[in-house]
């Protein structure tokens, strides 16, 4: 795989982390609790997080040892096949833990466009 296109998931990850981040802004804990469209669409943004997190070659991945692979993976594969007991007190502990921190640590070294080649 190309340097370019590790890029473009590490990229896609840090779009949906922050979009993620940015949808769950200023929103308690109750108003997540009620909106049954914004767990849908956290959940949806999260599980597009461990969806490109699966993409990045393990090469890739080695390099940044910082980033939890697993628990991204783990989250994922749990949102999309166990969809039906999909806990959405995990995916808003995700936001406000987990999220925050791995923007940080992907912008870091996430160049804003993909490396040519």
């Amino acid at each position: 795989m190309s340097k370019r296109t590790e890029f473009v998931y590490f990229g896609v990850m840090l779009d949906a982390a922050r979009r993620a981040a940015s949808k769950g802004a200023g929103v308690t804990k109750e108003q997540y609790d009620a909106d049954d469209t914004l767990q849908l669409a956290l959940t949806y943004l999260v599980q597009n997080v461990g969806e490109a997190a699966t993409k990045v070659p393990p090469d890739a991945r080695a390099l940044h040892p910082e980033i939890d692979w697993t628990a991204i993976a783990g989250m994922r594969h749990r949102l999309v096949h166990d969809y039906l007991n999909v806990d959405v007190e995990k995916v808003w502990h995700a936001l406000h833990n987990d999220i925050p921190e791995l923007i940080r640590v992907l912008a870091a070294f996430t160049p804003p466009e993909p490396p040519s080649g």
